[in-house]
């Protein structure tokens, strides 16, 4: 799954900031395979998909935050799940991709001292199974996929995996870059108010602490810079 600042399919190859993640076991826009076979044949293209650097995002809504139970969803190469660890959290990090994870547990070894040991490599294909537990932060950073990924389905279980007192982050495309040729207009990039309305919370029970769209510099396919617009929705789940 892709875990990074873009998307081939519905991100594009120069989209290479980090680390992103998709799921589902589904054949649609997959060229007739599941989505695992997608994801383990888009990482087995190169040795580094992604630029190995942390979603600028993540780094900035959670440094500051204090360090517990973590997880990433869709953590591709392991950039986010690394930077995490070397932060003090302990993270769960989950993708559909045996050949990403694997990649992932390679970087994390040679990362700073004692990170490898924080964190616990998951595959899922979210659309079937989900990492058990509460945690105190759940990212999901650019949750897109070319195949009928059930996004809103994932989210709505991301949210019911925060613990109380703890923070949900969703990162995502508000739409394709304007140079993409081959647009995927079957894929519908939300907002963030509609990510909120998706996820189908309690009242009461939770706060919005950012819900904004930014826009970010990214290499086009011909190297010269361009801009897309991405969004971000950060939730606090209130203490019981």
């Amino acid at each position: 799954m892709t875990h990074g600042q873009g998307a081939a399919d519905v991100r594009t190859d120069a989209d290479a900031n980090a680390d992103n993640e998709t799921a589902g076991d589904t054949d649609g826009g997959t060229a007739g395979g599941t989505n695992q076979e997608f994801w383990d044949s888009r990482y087995g293209e190169s040795e580094r998909i992604w630029s190995g650097d942390p979603n600028t995002v993540l780094v900035a809504e959670v440094t500051g935050l204090k360090p517990g139970r973590a997880l990433d969803l869709g953590c591709g190469e392991g950039a986010d799940s690394i930077w995490l660890a070397g932060q003090g959290w302990r993270v769960t990090a989950v993708d559909i991709s045996g050949v990403a994870l694997a990649r992932a547990e390679r970087h994390a070894v040679t990362a700073d001292a004692g990170v490898a040991d924080r964190i616990d490599w998951q595959r899922h294909d979210l659309a079937v199974s989900f990492p058990a537990g509460a945690f105190d932060l759940v990212s999901a950073q650019f949750l897109h996929s070319p195949g009928d990924m059930p996004r809103e389905r994932i989210l709505r279980k991301a949210a019911a995996a925060v613990a109380p007192g703890g923070v949900l982050l969703i990162v995502g495309h508000t739409g394709l870059p304007s140079w993409e040729p081959n647009p995927h207009p079957e894929v519908h990039l939300p907002t963030p108010a509609e990510v909120l309305e998706s996820l189908e919370l309690p009242d009461g029970e939770w706060e919005v602490l950012l819900s904004d769209e930014h826009e970010r510099i990214q290499t086009r396919p011909d190297g010269q810079p361009g801009t897309r617009t991405d969004n971000a929705l950060k939730l606090r789940r209130r203490p019981v």
